[in-house]
């Protein structure tokens, strides 16, 4: 008999010291639970916090732009990356001489015309292609109408696909920070650092 009384009286002691552990153990995982929860909350502050700083509300460096105008009776349009000088130097510098440029920035430039035209006096059909220019230290720059229009850069430029390469002599102009294209009259041109090259369309 006082055996199970003995039982009896260490029984509420047990449940006692597992009440303790319990309570214990739960305070330290509702602990941890809030640690990783503000670990979390401050990743989440830190992830937007860069996001923010490398591309919301800050303009790419070589933004998408497009000019267009009617030629010797034809609509053209020119759709290009503009990149700056960024004081840098542009053609014979970061652009190498005798070596295809994407006359542009990113994806590369593409010119369409709804009509047959004239260029530099050689025929172009009606379409849209990728221009290229090859700058020259001296003498006359190539430009080139390549048929494969969508392409990124002049990375994978073929010439064999080329409808159409003509020479032209380039002017110097006053620095042109932003690379531009302007439609004239007679044609248009490709503005960029110190240099402008000119191409005629009839």
């Amino acid at each position: 008999m006082r055996y199970y009384e003995s039982l009896i009286k260490k029984i509420p002691y047990s449940v006692y010291l597992y009440q303790i552990n319990y309570n214990q153990l739960n305070s330290i995982m509702k602990t941890l639970f809030q640690i990783k929860a503000l670990s979390f909350f401050v990743c989440a502050i830190l992830l937007s916090s860069v996001a923010f700083g490398q591309g919301i509300g800050k303009a790419p460096a070589s933004p998408r732009d497009s000019v267009s105008g009617t030629v010797a009776g034809a609509n053209i349009k020119i759709w290009y990356g503009s990149p700056s000088v960024r004081n840098r130097k542009i053609f014979g510098g970061l652009e190498p001489w005798a070596k295809v440029y994407r006359a542009g920035a990113n994806e590369a430039t593409t010119f369409t015309t709804d009509k047959d035209i004239s260029v530099e006096g050689q025929p172009l059909p009606a379409g849209t292609y990728a221009f290229f220019v090859i700058p020259q230290e001296n003498g006359s720059w190539t430009v080139i109408f390549n048929k494969t229009a969508k392409q990124w850069g002049a990375f994978k430029y073929d010439q064999s696909k080329d409808q159409l390469r003509v020479t032209v002599s380039t002017k110097v102009i006053p620095l042109q920070e932003r690379l531009v294209y302007l439609i004239t009259d007679s044609g248009f041109s490709m503005n960029w650092e110190t240099t402008s090259v000119p191409v005629s369309i009839k």
